[in-house]
């Protein structure tokens, strides 16, 4: 980042300051990294504040059930309500909220129905569907499974999951255990170029005369990864877009979806 985008960052963040928000989300994350409570001196000297500051701030953060403190001691350790509060959001309904309005966007730019899909029980789901609306374009209809394998949204699903991940589904593949060791080296490396290129782009597997582009969303080996796609028809795409216009659309899209959910 250049040295004028730096200080436009830092005016902006500067500009639209709260202090008090600011205070008592510095003293959350200091006490998440706390295993024991701390005292009032102890969380000032951890979030690099005088104690008299945020002693209003903590007197808030107890009153509404953040912090529990200690009657004897005085010391304050976080409650259970962080913990219930984000057990009440799906992952899958956040991820929806943030990428259809995005993959809307997208179906109409390029003239094509786009899917995002994430791995479930070791295959790969389609979770969202935005649907084209030009007289013909492939629809894949949310919840279809498809084998990892042997889909392009699932390679890039598979070259992205953790190494435990990766190893349970490969594991449960019948068609894995079949390949001779030279084809497994074969697909590992595939697998590390996908994720180094962060997309593929290939041939449908299961349907002649189509082919998929799919792209990483999220960071590899990250707690949520999805992919966002869309399949051609090999035909005279509309809107003159080349693979490569629509290859550039789709990682465009899946960087604002990734950026909105603080990937």
């Amino acid at each position: 980042m250049k040295a004028t985008e730096k200080k436009s960052t830092n005016e902006k963040t500067t500009k639209y300051a709260v202090p008090a928000l600011d205070k008592g989300l510095d003293i959350l994350e200091y006490l998440v990294s706390q295993e024991l409570p701390r005292s009032q001196a102890e969380i000032a000297q951890g979030v690099g504040r005088n104690p008299n500051e945020i002693y209003r701030v903590l007197v808030g953060l107890e009153a509404r059930g953040y912090l529990v403190r200690d009657e004897l001691s005085g010391r304050y350790q976080l409650s259970l309500k962080l913990y219930n509060l984000s057990r009440s959001i799906s992952p899958i309904d956040q991820l929806r909220q943030v990428a259809l309005p995005h993959m809307e966007d997208l179906a109409v730019r390029i003239g094509q129905s786009c899917y995002l899909s994430m791995l479930y029980q070791s295959q790969t789901m389609v979770i969202i569907q935005a649907r084209s609306q030009v007289p013909v374009s492939i629809n894949i209809a949310e919840g279809s499974l498809f084998p990892t394998m042997t889909t392009t949204s699932g390679k890039v699903l598979l070259a992205n999951s953790n190494d435990e991940v990766r190893d349970m589904i490969l594991q449960r593949d019948k068609s894995f255990s079949k390949m001779s060791k030279n084809a497994k080296t074969q697909l590992f490396d595939e697998l590390d170029s996908i994720k180094h290129q962060g997309y593929l782009h290939a041939d449908n597997s299961i349907t002649d005369g189509v082919c998929d582009i799919a792209v990483l969303i999220g960071q590899p080996g990250g707690k949520v990864v999805a992919a966002l796609a869309v399949s051609l028809l090999n035909s005279k795409l509309t809107q003159d877009l080349t693979i490569e216009d629509i290859k550039q659309e789709l990682l465009d899209t899946a960087a604002k979806i990734a950026e909105q959910l603080g990937y």
